[in-house]
């Protein structure tokens, strides 16, 4: 696939109705065309079969919402070890800027059990970054790849860490805290009531808390009490 051929088809998968809605969750992105996420997911598979590594950086640009999303689902979907992943990842980190872009990312990035280890040491330097959405990257990483015994006090560790004013960045804490919350409530709720964490992100990880579907209503009882005692 060439790059014409490439805006050929993003065009023909365009729907102005959706880009419409899109815009209306991406403020401040404007460069969207209004192709569906899994209408991209599955020209990202078709782009990794018959392309390969070759279509990153040959492929796409940062012209459209569209192909900065499309490439970062590629580099999910390419079958290539974990060095190289990673290597593309931080060449791509810096060309999010809209959450859409960073959570689809996150979720896609492929890895073994046995690369884990390699994955979760790459993250730090990203959690304690400038940048809102260098944050948001770890963070939503620590959420969706590693949150279970194994990685779970490093996990809490990681998100008192990660300390950002950027509303996408606290949120993106707050939002994995809550995660945390789910598979281990009681060390979760000791972080959350202690003094490690800032006040906004901290009551932004509550609310999360209290509005998932994954929370008993006896827990979120238990935790709004607990939170009232220790305002």
């Amino acid at each position: 696939m060439n790059r014409a051929e490439l805006m050929a088809r993003l065009t023909s998968l365009a729907e102005d109705d959706y880009r419409r809605f899109a815009a209306s969750l991406l403020p401040g992105v404007d460069n969207l065309l209004g192709v569906r996420l899994p209408r991209l997911r599955r020209l990202a598979r078709d782009i990794a079969r018959g392309d390969g590594v070759d279509a990153i950086g040959r492929l796409f640009t940062e012209a459209t919402f569209e192909e900065v999303m499309l490439e970062g689902m590629v580099i999910g979907c390419l079958d290539i070890d974990i060095d190289e992943r990673l290597r593309l990842t931080a060449d791509f980190v810096p060309k999010i800027d809209n959450w859409s872009v960073c959570d689809s990312f996150c979720a896609g990035l492929r890895f073994g059990a046995s690369e884990a280890r390699a994955v979760f040491d790459f993250l730090p330097p990203y959690l304690g970054h400038g940048r809102e959405f260098f944050v948001r990257f770890g963070a939503v990483m620590l959420l969706d790849h590693f949150i279970d015994e194994a990685h779970f006090d490093a996990v809490l560790e990681r998100l008192v860490a990660a300390r950002h004013e950027a509303y996408y960045a606290r949120m993106a804490v707050a939002w994995a805290l809550s995660a945390c919350f789910v598979h281990d409530p009681a060390r979760t709720t000791e972080l959350l009531l202690g003094d490690r964490l800032d006040r906004e992100t901290r009551d932004k990880a509550i609310r999360k808390i209290v509005e998932s579907r994954r929370v008993t209503a006896s827990q979120k009882r238990a935790i709004r009490a607990l939170a009232s005692r220790g305002a």
